[in-house]
């Protein structure tokens, strides 16, 4: 899978790691030690060193990207994992450090940016475009919501990801919907993560405890 994947792997490693060259045309510009995590409020909560930000974090973004390709590729049902699902799977890393980059140089740069707007935008979009393939995962030990009745079943785990599918594509629409609005807030995204992983969990659930009745 890695060989007939190659030219994504190399594409999307490359994407992961171009932070650090914009880091480094901006070297003498940014702070020794820079803003790196930052809380609902917008505000700086967490700090590192200027080496971390620049060289770590695309570093391990990309030490992600690998040991995700890996594990995906030595998963006993490889053969159920599509070529999109599995070139879908390699691209969330690449577009978490180019999304760190875009905020956490500005912001250390001097200029203003939204992080909780930029966060929750990334969050909507992240969630529609799963919910799009969800639907489409056949069973493996990787991709997908691996519960005990998802993988003992063949309809458990297509019905479940059918919902499940459902649930991802409306949520991402509807945080988009209330970032674009400026009226979503801490309460309304922990309510929204809580019903696309609990409603999903007992669908199948149920569906194993009625097959077996």
């Amino acid at each position: 899978m890695l060989k007939a994947n190659r030219r994504t792997l190399i594409i999307t490693s490359i994407v992961t790691i171009l932070p650090i060259l914009i880091g480094v045309v901006f070297w003498d510009r940014l702070p020794d030690v820079m803003a790196t995590h930052f809380g609902t409020n917008n505000m700086a909560n967490g700090f590192s060193s200027k080496a971390f930000a620049v060289f770590g974090i695309p570093l391990i973004c990309l030490a992600v990207l690998w040991a995700g390709a890996l594990v995906i590729t030595h998963d006993p049902r490889k053969r159920n994992i599509t070529p999109k699902m599995f070139t879908l799977g390699l691209w969330i890393a690449p577009i978490i450090s180019l999304v760190v980059a875009a905020t956490m140089y500005p912001l250390n740069l001097g200029y203003p940016v939204n992080t909780t707007y930029v966060g929750e935008l990334f969050v909507g979009m992240l969630l529609i475009i799963i919910g799009n393939y969800m639907p489409k995962a056949r069973q493996n030990y990787t991709i997908g919501i691996r519960l005990p009745w998802t993988l003992a079943n063949e309809e458990n785990w297509n019905r479940t990801h059918r919902i499940a599918g459902y649930l991802w594509l409306i949520s991402g629409i509807l945080v988009v919907a209330l970032t674009l609005c400026k009226v979503l807030n801490p309460g309304w995204m922990i309510v929204i993560i809580a019903v696309i992983v609990i409603v999903p969990f007992f669908y199948s659930f149920w569906l194993h405890v009625r097959k077996a009745l």
